[in-house]
């Protein structure tokens, strides 16, 4: 049974992201839940360069939210799928994060993710202290929590209202406006690392989708594609 650590003095000081474990020893649970965080960082990482043209925000991807001190430690955590935090530096010290722990940094999450492997009820837990839906709406504070199940091509996004999480109504895409970051969230069916899934995706408010690197890189070939055959249509040589 996890019992909680009485609150440390000036001689046990808290522990910071160095000292706790980075993992409770469990793992990734199938083979696309690696590929959608991935897909939402790299797609997202335009919006946040802009946003923060200083470089102090981070991404965890199933990296531990360290929300209370308990024995053994990892029990104080909670590890979303994808969570992003804005106004904190990328590294600390110097040193890449093993953990995001609340209680050195004190930002909450502007958002958090979890993708089901099972049935869900993990994941909207409400009960006190244990609950996974619980421990955000009352201690790690995410602005929003999603909840994405791959298997029924959906997701819900609840948004931190009065200090409880209210469940989001989908806009006329059919996606979820997260206004602080400038998109949207919603489903997007279609092939990403040799996986057609529907997959969780950012839109912009205007409903483009947001594209991944390799995307773009593949959009800009067809534009040039495009304008080489415009060119050659007139009987001019595009330059080498």
């Amino acid at each position: 049974m996890t019992s909680a650590i009485n609150p440390p003095t000036d001689l046990t000081p808290f522990p910071d992201h160095t000292q706790l474990p980075e993992s409770d020893g469990t793992f990734v649970k199938n083979f696309q839940e690696h590929p959608q965080s991935i897909l939402l960082t790299d797609s997202i990482k335009p919006i946040l360069q802009k946003r923060h043209p200083d470089g102090q925000y981070c991404i965890g991807q199933d990296s531990g939210i360290y929300w209370r001190m308990t024995d053994p430690p990892e029990k104080g955590a909670e590890a979303p799928d994808w969570f992003y935090v804005g106004n904190v530096p990328p590294l600390l010290d110097g040193q890449t994060r093993r953990s995001y722990v609340l209680w050195r940094e004190f930002i909450a999450p502007l958002i958090a993710l979890e993708f089901v492997s099972g049935d869900g009820i993990e994941e909207r837990d409400k009960t006190p202290w244990k609950g996974k839906f619980w421990i955000y709406e009352q201690v790690i504070h995410p602005a929003f929590y999603g909840i994405y199940e791959v298997s029924k091509a959906s997701v819900e996004v609840y948004e931190l209202i009065g200090g409880q999480y209210q469940l989001l109504a989908a806009n006329e895409r059919g996606h979820y406006p997260i206004h602080p970051l400038g998109v949207e969230l919603g489903i997007w069916q279609g092939e990403y690392q040799n996986m057609e899934l529907p997959w969780l995706r950012w839109w912009d408010l205007q409903g483009n989708l947001l594209l991944t690197g390799e995307e773009r890189a593949e959009q800009e070939r067809q534009r040039a594609d495009r304008l080489t055959a415009q060119l050659r249509s007139l009987g001019v040589e595009p330059e080498a």
